[in-house]
């Protein structure tokens, strides 16, 4: 059976007959535009889950009700990636996946701070970040002295 029996539909030309990526003019727009394609497909199933099983408890979107502590959102974040970290996939009481938890809480962040539903209660500070950056840079030069080493090993 052809092609176009199937679905009534002419054959496609083949690839060496088409017009190159990039010349469309919807695709010259679409470049332009946040590409959603970009999100793992499964990450968002899970978020999804988490954010229904929030929905069922407490009503969807009912952070742009009422204000929402930040810290409180981060807490369980950190929380669902912990267990999630010492080898446990799903939480106990909702059955959902602890990242998808973990998900759900940094989209309702981002959506009450977006929305101006946020307090801000962060304990903000910038010796801390000054910190990471220094150890960041620590790690950063070790590695490239390992990484020198062997070079210099392999040679």
């Amino acid at each position: 059976m052809s092609a176009t029996t199937l679905d009534n539909r002419a054959p496609r030309p083949p690839a060496a007959a088409t017009k190159p990526l990039g010349t469309n003019p919807k695709d010259m727009v679409g470049l332009k535009k946040v590409d959603l394609s970009v999100v793992p497909g499964i990450a968002l199933f899970h978020e999804a889950m988490a954010m229904m099983d929030g929905a069922r408890k407490y009503g969807p979107f009912n952070w742009r009700d009422n204000a929402v502590m930040a810290r409180i959102y981060v807490a369980a974040a950190l929380r669902h990636i912990q267990y999630w970290a010492a080898g446990e996939e799903v939480a106990k009481d909702s059955g959902v996946h602890h990242l998808g938890h973990a998900r759900a809480c940094l989209g309702i962040i981002l959506d009450a701070q977006a929305t101006g539903n946020l307090i801000d209660d962060r304990a903000k500070s910038a010796v801390l970040i000054e910190a990471l950056d220094a150890l960041n840079d620590t790690v950063r030069l070790g590695a490239e002295a390992r990484k020198a080493a062997a070079d210099g090993v392999n040679r």
